[in-house]
């Protein structure tokens, strides 16, 4: 199998590419190694690459008043970016750092956007991923605003995102619900006993 399989194969779940297709992006793939707490996007940086997992785990955090606010976990076989700063080539605001040594295949965005400017198929992946994209962020706004911190460490034990239990150090799982270590041992242990 080709190290680029994975993210032909990831891109397919959204749309199927011919072989020319997927030829467009080929010349334009790197692979790249990440050593832990390295970043691929830093706040107040523009963002110009598209990074895929092959190996590793990152955290998506932005800092508000000194505080770091985990927002997201990224394993293999997804898709990492500042997306907003590609989008707009604003610096981000928002930093992916490396929770362990990683590997990467990484892309140029604008290789990517030109794509989406000359190729039907390619323009459908961009619609599908800013879709997907989208779900993913409204699911998480509901999810903090509507759900106490019990509820949501229930929706994370008893969800998809299993990977975060098993993988994910418990400082940073508090973080990403909103509470302190603190409070979420008392959750996980009221939550044990019931």
């Amino acid at each position: 199998m080709n190290m680029y399989t994975p993210l032909r194969q990831q891109i397919e779940r959204f749309v199927k590419l011919s072989d020319a297709e997927w030829n467009m992006l080929l010349p334009h793939l790197e692979i790249r190694k990440i050593r832990k707490h390295d970043r691929f996007a830093e706040e107040g940086e523009k963002a110009h690459e598209i990074g895929f997992v092959l190996e590793g785990m990152f955290r998506h955090f932005y800092i508000h008043q000194g505080e770091e606010r985990t927002t997201y976990f990224y394993f293999e076989n997804h898709f990492i970016t500042s997306y907003i700063s590609c989008i707009t080539g604003q610096p981000s605001q928002l930093t992916i750092e490396a929770l362990s040594d990683a590997t990467l295949i990484v892309f140029p965005y604008r290789v990517l956007a030109g794509f989406f400017e000359i190729n039907l198929n390619w323009q459908k992946f961009g619609r599908l991923i800013a879709e997907y994209l989208a779900i993913g962020l409204e699911e998480r706004m509901v999810g903090l605003l509507t759900l106490s911190p019990e509820e949501r460490y229930l929706e994370l034990i008893q969800g998809n995102k299993k990977k975060i239990i098993e993988r994910i150090p418990q400082h940073y799982i508090a973080n990403y619900l909103g509470i302190t270590p603190v409070s979420m041992s008392r959750i996980r242990n009221r939550v044990l006993k019931k």
